[in-house]
Order: C-alpha cells, then structure tokens, then sequence
C-alpha cells in the first residue's frame, strides 16, 4: 500500500543536510522526489567519498530519484519549470537573492504553477544583518546559545554538541511545514510560501528548558537548572549508564534504589524545584553511591522502583541493544552501488499508508532521462540537450 504522501510531487535543489533530510522525510512516506543536482559534482554532501554515494548522502537522499540540470542556462531553467508544472513542492536552499538571480524565485515559478508550495530554507532569515553569510551547522550552534548550554562547567568555555543538531532540527520543522502546507492547500486550493531560517528553527528548539530562566519577564523567581549542572552520566563499578527523578514519586523510588532513605528528609530535595536548584549537589551525592555497584545492579534496582534508566551504550552496542531490535528499526538492504548497507527505517509508523525505504540514494543524474521523458521530451531532444551540457 502506498505512503500517506503518495501522489505528491517534490522538487527538491537543496544541498547538504537540512534540505534533503527534509525531503527524505517526504519521500519516506510515499512522495515523489527528484533532486535537482548540479551536472558536474552534485550535492557537495557526495563529496564525502569517491564513489559518490557517502554514508551521510545515503541516508537522506534515499527514496529520491536524481537529475542533474545546470540552472545556471537557461535551457536548465527552463527544464526546471517544465517539471515545476507537474509538481506540488518546490525546496531550495540557496542564500537569499540566488533564486532571484537564476529565475527560480516564487513569483517566476508560481506563473508555471499557480498552487505551488514553495519553500525557503535559509541560514539566518530573509531580512538582516547576517543573511549575506555563508552558514554551516557549528554557526547556528554558536549565534542560538546551543554552545552556551554545552560550556565547560569549569573554565566556561563554550562548546559545540557533537552531532548535527541545526540542520536536522529545520530538517524535521521544515518537513512538518511542508505537510502542513499541502493540508492546507487541499482544503483551500492555495498554494504559500513557507519561509524558513535554521536560526528560528534551533532557538524555537532549545527554549522550552534552555531558556527557562529567560521566560518570564516580569517574573524573577523562575527556578531553573544552573548551567554548570553536572550531566546524568554516572560511572559505575564496571561502566556507565543514566538515571534521573522528575517527580516526587520517582524520587523516592531513586532514593530507595540508592538505599539513602535520608536523601528524603533533606530540605534542598523536598520538592521538584527544590531539587532543581539544587542539581549541582544532588547529582554529586548520587555519583558517589552509583560508584559502589555494577551497571546491571543498578538497572535492576532502579527499575523495580520505576526509575528512567538506561545503561550508556557505546554506537556499535547500540545496533544490538534489545530494544532496537525489537523496534525493528535498523534495517539492512543492498545498494547497487554502495554495496551492503544499513540504516534506520522511517521513524513514524502508519497502520494504513506505510512509509518505507523504496529507493537507495541515487547515484548523480541516474534518473534524468526518464525523469524528462515522463514530461513529455523526446529521445531526440534529451540528447540535444545533453549535447549541449545542460545535463550530465
């Protein structure tokens, strides 16, 4: 049975990370994508390796089919908007007044599709003084306050999160957008423009908690945790793993586990913002007692009390762990020409319309010919035009 987006066409000429995750998402669940790639090198995440398929590049341009076009001619322009008409989303992620330049902006595209969902993915936003710069994850990471909660506690040295948080983030808004935007259009037939800088995606992100303390204004009590606050990592006997208590339920199931009753008559720990505040000293005392045991006792006892636990799992133990396996969420398939490879499935499952993996990443401009067949040219023309280095 096909996806819940089957049916929908997707124009996609982002590059990178956020874009094309974006993308992936719609084409996980059942859209047509083609990615519009620059005929010499492509996507520049292709790059990443000499077979042109890299383990980043194979992950989020799966169920995508390639052409590769020069939209800096414009017989590439206008090949683009042959299939624009015949789409319903057009992605792209070029910095503000590039779409300008090549003729790709929403209004020249809207005249070849009146109802089009055209989205903007950009760095910093359309307006400012930043949207001239050229903008890679860590940038995002440092102008949101990402490195700021991730300072060193001691020398207060801000410090970038290991992963990619920023592109995936507007990844995953940006997707949810796009959808929202289709709804939308079914129940008025009206297309929009949705605009989307990876600066309000990341900041919107991280305030909930990261900004807890910066949320009323007129309110100077708000008890958040302090920035310096030890992590929920703690070393065991023979390994790592993490608890932690929110409520005073499970509070008192830690504090059993711990075998430390008079944790429970502590005035700093008495309530949940009590414990809050003082996080610092809470989470010292329990490093200290989660010294004396291995990682499976205490997992056992913290669980019979209801405890969130779990041991720290290296990435290689991870592929293993009970429950990824029984979530059946990594699966394995063989790519033409990548070989064996493996990588998670579509996170959300549908009972009726199932997203699933129906094509590997696609080698740079596989699809182009019949892409450009299925709107309309002949054999003749598409040779014409790769004769004329329109497409590779």
């Amino acid at each position: 049975m096909p996806g819940p987006l089957a049916g929908y066409r997707v124009i996609d000429v982002t590059q990178m990370l956020s874009g094309p995750m974006s993308t992936m998402i719609l084409g996980d669940q059942g859209a047509d994508v083609i990615k519009v790639e620059p005929p010499a090198a492509g996507d520049l995440t292709r790059a990443f390796s000499s077979t042109g398929i890299s383990p980043t590049f194979s992950m989020i341009n799966r169920n995508k089919r390639s052409v590769a076009l020069d939209l800096k001619c414009e017989r590439g322009v206008g090949l683009l908007k042959q299939l624009v008409a015949e789409s319903d989303v057009f992605v792209q992620n070029f910095r503000p007044g590039a779409v300008e330049r090549l003729g790709i902006d929403e209004p020249a595209l809207r005249q070849v599709k009146p109802e089009l969902i055209y989205v903007s993915i950009s760095g910093f936003g359309e307006v400012g003084p930043y949207t001239h710069k050229r903008v890679y994850d860590p940038v995002i990471q440092a102008l949101s306050g990402l490195t700021d909660i991730q300072r060193d506690p001691v020398t207060g040295r801000p410090k970038m999160m290991r992963l990619v948080i920023p592109d995936k983030v507007t990844a995953l808004t940006a997707a949810q957008a796009m959808t929202a935007a289709l709804l939308a259009r079914e129940r008025t037939g009206t297309g929009q423009h949705v605009r989307l800088a990876m600066l309000d995606a990341v900041v919107s992100f991280l305030w909930p908690e990261g900004m807890a303390s910066h949320t009323f204004v007129r309110n100077g009590k708000a008890v958040s945790r302090p920035p310096d606050t030890r992590d929920l990592i703690f070393e065991t006997a023979d390994g790592y793993i993490t608890a932690g208590a929110m409520s005073d339920k499970e509070w008192a199931g830690m504090v059993r586990a711990l075998d430390k009753p008079e944790w429970l008559e502590d005035e700093r720990f008495r309530t949940p913002a009590g414990r809050m505040k003082h996080a610092d000293a809470r989470l010292k005392m329990t490093a200290e007692v989660m010294k004396t045991r291995t990682s499976a006792e205490w997992l056992a006892r913290l669980d019979a009390e209801q405890v969130p636990c779990a041991p720290a799992l290296s990435r290689q133990d991870m592929l293993t762990n009970e429950q990824i396996v029984a979530n059946r969420l990594i699966v394995e398939s063989e790519h033409p020409h990548a070989g064996r490879t493996r990588m998670t499935r579509p996170a959300a499952r549908f009972a009726e319309t199932p997203a699933e993996l129906r094509l590997p990443a696609p080698m740079l401009g596989e699809h182009t010919e019949q892409v450009l067949t299925e709107i309309g040219l002949s054999a003749a023309q598409i040779a014409d035009l790769r004769a004329g280095g329109v497409f590779g």
